[in-house]
């Protein structure tokens, strides 16, 4: 399955669109990457967060098949300029390959706009959390991390939402967050530093016109070994705590 889609009760929506690694064996066979390569540049573990919503929506696809956070146009990586210079074909993809793969982008969006409309006629508005990592140590696995100047451990991305309408709801979050004890300090969030948000979470607030708050929240990965992908559970453990402390603010917020 490229995609689940779970329905719950409530405003509140988790996603994870970039946690999958999966790839169609049409797609594989013409994969220049190693697997390494790929799931560096992936959100691993990132749909386990969703857990913690009734609503989810959670992609085992790679995006290295289909980008389903970016434009229709730009959802297949056909140059390296789109794949951050990665070489990722061996060669050209012919049509019969890349129209399946667009014909699985307008099917997830067609099933996830079926989702929210119904969440938007049960509960007026509502917020969807689209949740992503991000890599801190890209000069190799013994490299210093990346200055956490331009590094926070969480970014809140508000991509085109209306500030002056969400901005209590934004606060609050971003409060929560800052506010939650991660093992005995307090967590570097903040709004807009490196990452605003992509093509999903844009396509969401506008679609429902300042009904849908569709927040895009980066994780640095100091959860896992970004180099191996070995998950350190008990800092995993901590960020999924420090989001769940953050969903009675969202509620009471949206029931004000």
């Amino acid at each position: 399955m490229s995609y689940q889609i779970k329905n719950g009760a409530g405003p509140l929506v988790g996603a994870s669109i970039h946690a999958g690694h999966g790839l169609r064996p049409e797609v594989a066979a013409e994969m220049a990457l190693d697997e390494e390569t790929r799931l560096r540049e992936e959100d691993p573990y990132t749909d386990q967060f969703t857990d913690l919503f009734p609503t989810r929506i959670v992609v085992d696809v790679s995006r290295f098949e289909v980008d389903l956070n970016r434009p229709r146009e730009k959802a297949v990586y056909l140059d390296q300029q789109d794949a951050w210079g990665l070489e990722v074909w061996k060669r050209p993809l012919s049509a019969e390959i890349l129209g399946r793969s667009h014909a699985l982008y307008n099917r997830f969006y067609r099933d996830v706009e079926s989702l929210l409309d119904r969440v938007h006629a049960e509960c007026g508005r509502f917020v969807v959390l689209d949740l992503h990592s991000y890599c801190h140590r890209r000069g190799g696995p013994d490299s210093a991390p990346d200055d956490p100047l331009w590094n926070p451990e969480i970014i809140v991305g508000t991509n085109i939402i209306d500030t002056g309408k969400w901005s209590r709801l934004l606060d609050q979050f971003v409060g929560d967050l800052r506010k939650f004890d991660f093992g005995g300090r307090r967590l570097d969030v903040r709004k807009n530093v490196k990452f605003t948000g992509g093509h999903f979470s844009r396509w969401i607030n506008q679609r429902y016109q300042g009904d849908a708050c569709a927040i895009a929240i980066e994780f640095k990965k100091i959860f896992m070994d970004e180099w191996t992908g070995v998950l350190d559970e008990v800092t995993f453990g901590l960020l999924k705590k420090s989001l769940a402390s953050a969903i009675p603010g969202l509620l009471a917020e949206l029931d004000g």
